[in-house]
């Protein structure tokens, strides 16, 4: 017994959550019997279907009621008698024909949690086919059964009293059993209620003793017509009192019909949920039921807003916004496997009538049909974020909407944006993560172009208006979109009309080494290697009329980690660029990287891959450089203009300068020289004024003296 109670369950708290299930089933067993045979429900109090919970905190007991099918003298044996034996699993075993008996069970050593709390259990139960009789025990291997001649009938049904442990006082407490039943069993089918106490007005006498005042007042005020009867004076004062109160008066909206449930009950559900009581509505909810091996039903939310910590702690938190519910009984909130970590931030329920368990419910996580349930949520998940996409004006064309579903899609205008502000950040975080469904999150990713106007596109959108003959999809990186449209990589992009998705989160850096392609076009970001915009029938002829300088370029800058020096494709109005090869960093991802606390060095060295130096063949710098070139390449001043050149270059490609130094010796050189200042021209020096001596009195330097204001002068 020891090793079940402390290696089942980890939390004291879940034996509430047992016996009011293990009540749900007795009260759904004496139901479906009632099918069949009217009378076994009884009259009167018996006929209730409820669970009853009761404290009595003088002797420390607490006490929990059904008015279900009971148990017999042998049920008591069997199911109690006998570790890890359910009345339930032969109970729906023996009924099978019977349709949804919604039973909850297979648990087997449920019951025996109360062990956690208490040290002493008796049950009291009443079978329609036997006498009322009394189970006792100690936890200590051995148990009493005896005929019940003491407690007050049942009638019919099950009455559980544990004698707690003095370190389970708290289960003593009304506020601490409510917040119990709100967690764990607030959408069982049946009314869970509590003898509470409450305070409430009461009207009783007023005192016999009247003040002065009402003394002094006239015999005319004191007397009334004779025949009139005088109404007593009262005053009302606070009682405490005891009553019936109703714990779980929410109803379980999922178990309904969609069509049946309005966008105000969703909206208070959702709220209820989330503990949100504000005006917020969800952006929007799936409501769905899966069958097959493993058959539940979910409710999936939205929520209008994101978490202020949703990233901050995205791969160590463990909570997750989505309960598992097992016949309206809360299991958890803690699967890390019943969503993947880009849905986290998703609310709502999942509630399974097959799912099976195993001896705990603490071990249900580990069971294989949580990944059946998985792969179905995130479907239905994702698909109800495309809807949401889909049914925005601003995302879709609504021309062939008929009227009212015009005016219907206008209240849902701009909605998908408000969610990519929310949420983008997880859909990107998805693609990266979920290689099943990567093509699925891509269609979902929202971005700004070169053509968006300020509006988020996506690459659906993208590729409808690709030029005749694009291959691919162009991009951009960087920390803003302000500095991308300034970028000289997009100059002969936007001469010839080609649109780029600029992208400028942190983290469409990683994004982009996962998402390769899509709906067959490959992805180029515009400021590497590779970049292909049709064939320029004069490249070999400037390839060769340049081809000294590019050589000579190369062995200036052999210092600088250059791997080569081309012809660019990409240029217009800027002289030249760094790229830097296919697969190594860029400059926006190098930067990146060097920002993080714990980065390798050495790492860094690596992952930057090959860089080169693009020049414009067209740009007079460029072209007066090569003509310098030929006349004489040993020129240190040429050579030193080449570096400034290259280094300018570096840094309007969004590279750091490996040296901010010598770059900015360069720029002072330059600058002296276009003021015709001799390189020579020295610094003059600073005139030394030697500091008098401060004579020293008694030891005690002096005071210096200070000016005096006069108070009106301030």
């Amino acid at each position: 017994m020891d090793i079940i109670i402390n290696s089942l369950y980890s939390n004291k708290d879940i034996f509430l959550r047992e016996l009011i299930s293990n009540a749900s089933d007795a009260l759904d067993k004496i139901r479906f019997l009632t099918l069949t045979d009217k009378e076994a429900l009884g009259e009167g109090d018996t006929a209730k279907l409820e669970i009853q919970i009761k404290l009595d905190k003088e002797n420390k007991i607490l006490s929990i009621r059904d008015r279900g099918v009971g148990m017999t003298k042998e049920d008591l044996i069997k199911n109690l008698g006998t570790i890890a034996k359910s009345g339930t699993s032969a109970f729906v075993e023996k009924m099978q024909t019977g349709g949804d008996l919604n039973l909850i069970g297979q648990f087997g050593v449920g019951f025996y949690s109360v062990y956690l709390v208490a040290d002493y259990v008796e049950v009291v139960s009443k079978h329609n086919d036997d006498k009322q009789y009394v189970w006792e025990s100690k936890a200590d291997g051995s148990f009493a059964i005896s005929e019940d001649t003491w407690n007050e009938p049942l009638g019919r049904g099950t009455e559980i009293k544990l004698h707690l442990r003095d370190e389970a006082k708290e289960y003593l407490e009304e506020g601490k059993l409510k917040d119990l039943v709100k967690k764990y069993s607030e959408f069982i089918n049946f009314p869970i209620y509590l003898w509470a106490t409450k305070e409430v007005d009461v009207e009783v006498p007023a005192d016999e003793e009247s003040s002065e005042e009402e003394e002094s007042k006239t015999t005319e005020e004191e007397e009334t017509e004779d025949d009139e009867e005088k109404k007593p004076k009262t005053k009302t004062v606070k009682e405490t009192t005891t009553e019936w109160e109703l714990l779980n008066d929410m109803k379980a909206v999922w178990l309904r019909n969609p069509k049946e449930v309005t966008e105000e009950e969703y909206a208070k559900f959702y709220h209820s949920l989330a503990k949100d009581f504000g005006d917020d509505k969800p952006m929007t909810w799936s409501h769905f039921s899966a069958e097959g091996d493993v058959e539940f039903k979910a409710l999936l939310f939205v929520p209008p807003k994101a978490p202020h910590d949703l990233y901050e702690s995205y791969y160590n938190a463990n909570k997750s916004n989505l309960k598992l519910y097992v016949r309206r009984v809360f299991i958890s909130d803690e699967f890390d496997d019943l969503l993947p970590k880009y849905l986290s931030f998703l609310m709502g329920i999942v509630d399974s009538d097959t799912l099976p368990l195993n001896v705990s419910r603490e071990m249900l996580q580990q069971h294989s049909s949580l990944k059946t349930i998985k792969k179905k949520l995130i479907r239905k998940a994702l698909d109800m974020i495309r809807k949401l996409a889909e049914e925005d004006p601003d995302e879709y064309s609504n021309k062939e909407k008929t009227d009212d579903e015009k005016s219907a899609m206008e209240e849902k205008k701009g909605q998908y944006a408000k969610f990519w502000n929310e949420f983008g950040k997880s859909v990107k975080l998805g693609i990266i993560e979920d290689a099943t469904n990567r093509n699925r999150l891509a269609k979902l990713l929202r971005f700004e172009s070169s053509k968006s106007d300020g509006k988020l596109v996506s690459l659906d959108e993208y590729i409808s208006r690709m030029k005749s003959g694009q291959k691919d999809i162009f991009y951009l990186t960087g920390s803003s979109k302000e500095q991308l449209e300034k970028s000289p990589f997009l100059e002969q992009l936007t001469k010839k009309n080609y649109e780029v998705i600029y992208f400028t989160d942190p983290v469409d850096e990683y994004l982009m080494q996962y998402l390769m392609d899509y709906e067959d076009k490959k992805f180029q970001n515009v400021s590497k290697e590779g970049l292909k915009l049709g064939k320029d029938s004069k490249l070999k002829d400037l390839k060769e009329s340049f081809k000294e300088l590019t050589d000579w370029w190369k062995k200036a800058l052999d210092t600088e980690g250059i791997d080569s020096v081309k012809i660019s494709n990409r240029l217009h109005n800027t002289p030249c660029v760094v790229v830097t090869s296919k697969y190594g960093w860029s400059s926006n991802m190098e930067k990146i990287m060097q920002a993080q606390t714990l980065s390798d060095a050495s790492k860094q060295a690596y992952m930057r891959g090959k860089r080169v130096l693009e020049i414009n063949p067209r740009h007079p710098i460029i072209k007066e450089l090569r003509d310098k070139v030929a006349q004489d390449s040993d020129g240190e001043g040429l050579k030193q203009t080449a570096r400034l050149v290259y280094q300018t270059a570096l840094m309007e490609s969004g590279f750091n300068l490996p040296d901010p130094k010598d770059f900015a010796s360069s720029i002072y050189r330059s600058v002296q020289k276009s003021l015709d200042l001799s390189p020579d021209a020295a610094v003059e020096e600073e005139e030394e004024v030697e500091e008098p001596e401060v004579e020293e009195e008694s030891g005690k330097a002096e005071e210096p003296e200070h000016e005096q204001y006069d108070k009106d002068e301030l």
